[in-house]
């Protein structure tokens, strides 16, 4: 198969976990992610995945306000720790090895974030599933996910989630949105395209690293996109 990426990076979507039961895990959506992952696996690149906690848990959702920002962004943490569990199981059951190093010390659990042994992981044909986002507050996933892009060295960094590209608008709410096939980094901005956060889209411009955004739960589109098929968008 020809392949245009050595290594990638996955964001998964927390909230794509839900599937029908409209919180927590659904057991065949995971199921189904896993084999998602192991689809890319079985063409030979290496994979990093963060994933969102926001079926769990989320630091800026309403059941949040009252709370100390610091600590509910902590409890988000926890709540990707949970999903990532939840993925290296899964992904075992699809008889894929994976790893997960967290960003915050939970020993019994998994590894601290150790970049050089990750490589090492990698090499060794493991998924990595970086867990508790940057280990601070006041950041999201999405900028966990380029970070940990960066550091490893990725081609891409891949946003999967429940909306299959770049729409210009919101086209859960406009059934007129129009999709963008590919755009820089400055247009997101500019247009303020909630694609991600702000900061990660400003440090993957600042760091060169292209995004990819497709649907997971459209079967075969992220395999596909690795594969240089038309689906999804790219900002680069």
């Amino acid at each position: 198969m020809n392949r245009k990426f050595k290594r990638v990076l996955i964001k998964l979507s927390g909230e794509a976990m839900v599937g029908s039961q409209g919180y927590g895990i659904d057991p065949e959506v995971l199921s189904y992610t896993a084999s998602e992952v192991a689809s890319v696996c079985a063409t030979g690149v290496e994979t990093g995945i963060v994933i969102g906690g926001g079926n769990i848990f989320r630091g800026l959702s309403k059941n949040a306000e009252s709370m100390n920002r610091v600590q509910a962004d902590q409890m988000g943490m926890l709540a990707t720790m949970i999903n990532s569990i939840a993925l290296h199981n899964a992904l075992k059951n699809a008889g894929i090895d994976s790893v997960i190093q967290s960003a915050i010390s939970i020993d019994k659990i998994a590894d601290q974030v150790i970049i050089s042994k990750a490589l090492d992981h990698f090499k060794n044909g493991k998924v990595v599933i970086f867990a508790c986002g940057t280990g601070n507050p006041f950041f999201t996933t999405d900028t966990a996910a380029v970070l940990r892009a960066k550091e490893i060295g990725a081609d891409i960094m891949i946003k999967a989630t429940k909306v299959d590209g770049i729409y210009d608008s919101d086209p859960v709410t406009n059934a007129g949105a129009k999709k963008i096939r590919s755009l820089s980094h400055m247009e997101v901005m500019k247009q303020n395209l909630r694609v991600l956060d702000i900061t990660a889209v400003s440090f993957s411009l600042e760091n060169s690293l292209r995004i990819g955004v497709v649907n997971l739960l459209k079967k075969g589109h992220l395999k596909g996109f690795l594969n240089g098929e038309d689906v999804g968008s790219v900002i680069e």
